[in-house]
């Protein structure tokens, strides 16, 4: 790896990877290679960008801390915002440097995502993203079947959460990444896209290799819950339609010694409730 990469990578990794997160260099190019023109980056190939991927430990690490300490207010999607948060940590450790951070959500005005989070993953080497195309002679007919990338130490266990883009720094001498193929056998991989295309919800797809850890009960219940009823999971308050859609992060004054009021339904940043059971198949 270039000198220049390895230190970059070095400072991002300083600032996110003791959060729960990861971290991986690629090309513009490669990413670009593997995409129709409507999906390009618009920069020169040898651009310098990082992926980011979020491992199980971001919950406990990244995602709570944030929530008692009261980065954001209002608050309108926890996860969301607090790699947003960590992300924008980055940029502020870089100051020297022009970063366009995106994260794997965004899109444009036309719907069209920014960035196509798995492809990226596949040229940064961190996931294979395993699609259609790697089954010979596939059973699926006219069905629709989406890809999915799988860690080789985490599995499916874990969640791509942006690139982070350097304009001005090109490294054309960057040797291409080939993610690890932990899924080889043409069985395996059938029974991995079934699974995560017709049964994702009973988590099994996100074994397909033994993974080195997996999300706990307590994310499992939180990621399998409506969007709009996860701030009850956390503890958060959410306001009623009269004043707004917004919700409010109700621990505003909270310091290390002070703790939060408590809720009328106490949430799980309370080290005495337990979560739920996670949802069977």
């Amino acid at each position: 790896m270039e000198p220049q990469v390895a230190e970059l990578q070095q400072k991002i990794e300083d600032t996110l990877c003791s959060f729960g997160f990861e971290v991986y260099p690629f090309q513009v190019a490669w990413y670009n290679a593997l995409l129709p023109p409507a999906f390009h980056l618009p920069l020169p190939g040898p651009t310098l960008a990082f992926l980011v991927l979020s491992t199980p430990a971001m919950f406990d690490r990244a995602l709570k801390p944030f929530l008692q300490s009261c980065h954001l207010q209002p608050l309108t999607d926890p996860v969301d915002q607090c790699v947003a948060y960590h992300l924008g940590r980055v940029r502020e450790s870089l100051p020297e440097l022009q970063m366009e951070v995106i994260a794997d959500y965004e899109v444009h005005p036309n719907r069209r995502p920014k960035i196509l989070a798995q492809t990226a993953a596949h040229v940064a080497g961190a996931a294979y993203y395993y699609q259609r195309q790697d089954v010979e002679a596939d059973p699926w007919g006219t069905q629709h079947i989406s890809g999915v990338c799988i860690h080789p130490r985490f599995g499916g266990w874990f969640a791509i959460r942006g690139v982070l883009l350097l304009p001005g720094i090109e490294v054309p001498d960057l040797p291409p990444m080939k993610p690890l193929d932990c899924v080889p056998t043409r069985a395996d991989r059938i029974t991995l896209l079934e699974g995560f295309n017709f049964h994702w919800r009973d988590w099994t797809y996100r074994d397909a290799v033994t993974p080195q850890e997996r999300y706990s009960e307590e994310q499992k219940a939180y990621f399998s819950t409506p969007p709009a009823q996860r701030f009850a999971l956390l503890g958060l308050a959410q306001p009623s339609e009269e004043r707004g859609s917004s919700v409010v992060f109700p621990f505003t004054t909270l310091t290390p010694k002070q703790p939060p009021k408590p809720s009328r339904a106490r949430g799980w940043l309370s080290p005495r409730v337990s979560p739920p059971t996670s949802p069977g198949p």
